[in-house]
């Protein structure tokens, strides 16, 4: 099993992608058929896919405190008087809907977290519209995510409550953003390199959920996340490298976590949720 990324890049280009090898070190690691591999995965996919639609259709949660903004998002993409690129904002727009449904106990996959749902799905989500993506595409993108998250948890976190926000949305941002490269036509190179590009913006990055619910910001954040994915996507096959190599920014990145107050790790203790604004939800909530 690789362990760096470094390694992972040696075994993607051995294998013709990193997808490719992830699926092949997930067949030696448990021993199971390459079908039924394929297919697991190809059930976190619908699950993604439909938690979007679910979402952009219109969802409240259950504190009531979150909700809508994906079918605003809708309205406003289908208005065609948007600043930002349709990409990207359907990306936003999916990335907001998976989260939307995440906080009304609907069913989503965690990917690599539940309150970081909604970035990779997000992006594939959209990618499949634009890269015209066949179904193997698709899971391949998931099974490319997954690869990088693998050691990203491995060498640092993917955890809120251990590394930050940095560690969930972060990880999650850096993973989508290396599927859409190869997704895209991209090397394995590129895509660790849109990982370094990623992580190395989302650097620091506080979890500070109001109330202690993975509404807000964490929906929103979701939906930045997903459009940091695209643009890391886009530096790294420009052809744009990290000066800092992607293995070092990952495990400085875990040292930041470590390093990290305990207020800014999912206590509820700092950031957005230490508001005045944001105490006063915690207390009504709670009253409830």
């Amino acid at each position: 099993m690789f362990q760096t990324i470094e390694e992972l890049v040696v075994l993607g280009n051995k294998w013709g992608s990193v997808a490719e090898a992830m699926i092949q070190e997930e067949m030696a690691a448990f021993g199971s058929s390459r079908e039924d591999i394929i297919a697991h995965m190809g059930q976190n996919k619908e699950v993604m896919l439909q938690s979007i639609a679910q979402g952009v259709a219109g969802v409240t949660s259950v504190t009531k405190l979150t909700g809508g903004d994906a079918k605003r998002m809708n309205e406003y993409l289908e208005a065609g008087k948007f600043l930002s690129g349709d990409t990207i904002l359907r990306a936003v727009r999916n990335a907001i809907a998976v989260n939307e449904v995440n906080a009304k106990m609907g069913l989503i996959c965690a990917n690599p977290t539940a309150g970081s749902a909604g970035v990779a799905a997000g992006v594939l989500g959209s990618a499949i519209e634009d890269l015209k993506l066949t179904d193997e595409q698709q899971t391949n993108f998931l099974f490319t995510a997954g690869a990088f998250g693998l050691v990203i948890a491995n060498n640092a976190s993917i955890s809120g409550a251990e590394g930050g926000c940095q560690a969930e949305i972060g990880s999650a941002s850096a993973m989508a953003s290396a599927a859409l490269v190869e997704a895209a036509g991209g090397t394995p190179d590129q895509a660790a390199q849109a990982v370094a590009i990623t992580l190395k913006n989302m650097m620091g990055l506080i979890c500070d959920p109001v109330a202690g619910l993975v509404e807000v910001p964490c929906v929103k954040r979701n939906a930045l996340g997903a459009s940091q994915a695209y643009i890391s996507a886009d530096m790294a096959l420009a052809g744009i490298r990290s000066v800092i190599p992607p293995d070092e920014v990952v495990i400085a990145m875990g040292k930041v976590g470590r390093q990290m107050p305990t207020i800014f790790k999912e206590t509820a203790e700092g950031g957005l949720a230490d508001t005045p604004t944001g105490r006063r939800i915690a207390q009504e909530l709670f009253q409830q």
